[in-house]
């Protein structure tokens, strides 16, 4: 049975948010991913369109002095999209396998609906080795990034952020705070103690540029 039009029209928007997002972060996306049409999608996917074939590994731009920290493939991230519903423990586990086996510690699930119970507490005891991001597949019908409201932000390097703090002379705690769980935080996959540069549009400097701390 074929993949309903409106089911494909979600899932295509749901990548194409997906692949700005990883774009964004700085991993390797090619022109072709970012500007996908709906009729290129269905036709690299097919119309009995099942979402686990949309899982993919993307690895991050010049970044390769990191790639032998630990073994790990550090900056290398997994996208899964669990066929079922209602993810429990057995996928996760399933995919911490994968990754395992790949040396890959970074990972976005993609889930139709929130985690049962226990793979909430499955990820929170996984955390140490491997990451997990978590968002419903809802959140990414609409790319926030794009909204008129939300000025540009970039994650400082930890090179950018020690040069940052010692010319104004603060403490990193100092500095406004953004949550960890803020929407834009997610979107660009911040982590506790990261600062973020805001870069917003003024009608006197031409820009106006603020630094959030990660919380």
């Amino acid at each position: 049975m074929a993949t309903s039009d409106e089911e494909i029209t979600r899932l295509y928007r749901i990548q194409r948010t997906l692949m700005q997002m990883l774009n964004d972060r700085g991993y390797i996306v090619a022109d072709h991913e970012l500007n996908m049409t709906k009729q290129r999608f269905i036709s690299k996917y097919g119309e009995h369109l099942k979402r686990d074939t949309l899982s993919i590994q993307k690895a991050k731009r010049n970044d390769s002095s990191d790639q032998a920290r630990h073994g790990l493939l550090i900056d290398c991230v997994y996208v899964f999209f669990p066929e079922e519903a209602k993810v429990g423990v057995k996928t996760i586990k399933n995919y911490t396998n994968i990754m395992k086996s790949e040396n890959v510690p970074r990972a976005i699930l993609v889930v139709q609906q929130n985690l049962t119970p226990f793979a909430k507490t499955c990820i929170s005891e996984i955390s140490s080795k491997f990451h997990l991001e978590v968002f419903q597949e809802a959140e990414l019908l609409v790319n926030i990034k794009e909204h008129v409201l939300i000025p540009e932000h970039q994650c400082l390097t930890d090179e950018e952020k020690k040069t940052l703090l010692q010319r104004y002379t603060l403490k990193e705690t100092q500095l406004p705070r953004i949550q960890m769980n803020d929407p834009i935080a997610r979107y660009y996959g911040l982590k506790r103690g990261h600062v973020v540069k805001i870069i917003r549009p003024s009608e006197t400097a031409g820009r106006y540029v603020t630094y959030r701390y990660v919380v």
